[in-house]
């Protein structure tokens, strides 16, 4: 496997990677994710830890993590109740996060650990922000959604844009890495518990002139995707937005720079 190396520099004085996987009533498929990623982190010459956030799950989630525990690579379960939503699980778990990068990873492990070096060079090249993107040149999709599911994802990103301005072709995929600075200073502000976070926390980041770096990756479709669609989930999405905007009408103009895909 690739050594990752560290571009924060050594983590002797502490952990140099979180990843922060947020799980709602995944039981039958955060055990499988678990073994991938704790055994590609321990054969990795970096201190890393895996946080799970069990959304307030019905099932067996906490209790397949509970298994996974004990082991070289630490795992941290952090269970609540009542579900409240991906955005909460992440802030959660970023913000309980004490390493040098945090790394977002989504349950069904749709995109490998091993895309991680990818995230890791534009870091180290000065990005404050490494997003995964599935339609940037260079991404890899193994196994397609079906096409009206395409379809939603790009009204969705179309919606982003324009409401929020973001620049970004992809910003739903659950693959992405921070800096400890950049989740410090963007997390504490992020209010939506829905699954426009993503667009959120990335509106912040402009708005703060954090570096985004947009990331081709290798990407496979998980048929049991927990996505609903229709238009009460479009109306939603597009309040959501909105919201965004309103919540954060007082921040400083976001920087005029577009941050490159890479």
């Amino acid at each position: 496997m690739t050594n990752l190396g560290g571009p924060c520099g050594p983590a002797a004085a502490g952990l140099e990677l979180a990843v922060v996987i947020p799980a709602y009533n995944e039981g039958s498929r955060i055990g499988p994710t678990l073994r991938r990623a704790l055994a590609f982190l321990a054969a990795q010459s970096l201190a890393a830890e895996v946080v799970v956030v069990d959304d307030g799950s019905l099932d067996d989630t906490a209790a397949v993590v509970g298994r996974h525990q004990g082991g070289p690579v630490p795992v941290r379960l952090i269970s609540y109740r009542p579900n409240r939503g991906k955005g909460h699980a992440i802030r959660t778990g970023t913000m309980a996060a004490s390493a040098r990068l945090v790394l977002h990873l989504d349950a069904d492990y749709s995109v490998g650990l091993d895309e991680l070096p990818k995230l890791y060079r534009a870091v180290a090249d000065g990005a404050d922000i490494a997003i995964g993107s599935r339609a940037v040149r260079g991404a890899c999709l193994l196994q397609r959604q079906m096409r009206w599911r395409e379809w939603a994802g790009r009204g969705f990103g179309w919606l982003q844009r324009a409401v929020l301005g973001l620049p970004y072709h992809d910003t739903q995929c659950g693959f992405k890495l921070f800096t400890a600075d950049a989740a410090a200073r963007l997390f504490p502000q992020q209010r939506l518990d829905g699954v426009v976070y993503d667009g959120e926390i990335l509106y912040l980041a402009r708005r703060a002139r954090l570096r985004v770096a947009e990331v081709p990756i290798v990407w496979r479709h998980d048929p049991d995707s927990r996505l609903r669609y229709g238009w009460a989930a479009a109306v939603a999405v597009w309040r959501d937005l909105w919201r965004v905007r309103r919540l954060h009408r007082h921040d400083p103009e976001p920087a005029a720079r577009r941050s490159p895909a890479i």
